[in-house]
């Protein structure tokens, strides 16, 4: 297991079994339901409408289940791929208990596979285990995302402007 900080990490830091907890939680608002729900437009009256949501045995709206994959994911980012060359997909995507309105979303990763691209020789390609779970501890998400992070030396830089002071 690799004692390297999780921040700025390029392929060959990872190691199979390391495992992050990740820095950011986020709790959940009303009002990031409604706009992603309107962003994706997802009209399931499920996320929108709490008498429906009642009815269908709910004890409050639950949110849209894409955006937790999003904001888990996103959570998963800084700590983990900021050196990504590109994301690869998802996959065993599970939802086994709905987040609701109000809810604190935490997250964490584990390395479950690392190997060499065969088409890319600048960087390699990882596999995460990664779940959300809130405030009590009840895992609402869980997957797999593989990625492909470039190794130490081969990700592009970006130039950095120089501050202009405005004259007076």
């Amino acid at each position: 297991m690799t004692t390297k900080p999780w921040r700025d990490r390029f392929f060959e830091d990872f190691a199979v079994g390391d495992v992050c907890k990740h820095r950011h939680a986020r709790t959940v608002t009303p009002y990031d339901n409604m706009l992603f729900t309107l962003l994706t437009q997802n009209p399931a009256p499920l996320h929108v409408n709490h008498d429906y949501a009642k009815a269908a045995g709910h004890e409050r709206v639950p949110f849209n289940s894409t955006f937790i994959l999003a904001l888990v994911t996103g959570q998963s980012v800084a700590d983990l791929t900021p050196n990504v060359m590109t994301n690869l997909g998802w996959s065993e995507v599970k939802l086994p208990a709905p987040t609701y309105e109000g809810d604190t979303i935490y997250s964490e990763s584990e390395v479950v596979s690392l190997r060499e691209s065969a088409t890319h020789p600048r960087a390699g390609i990882m596999s995460l285990k990664t779940i959300g779970y809130n405030q009590t501890g009840t895992v609402v998400i869980e997957f797999v995302r593989t990625v492909m992070v470039y190794k130490a030396g081969h990700a592009p830089s970006t130039p950095r402007p120089e501050p202009r002071r405005a004259v007076r």
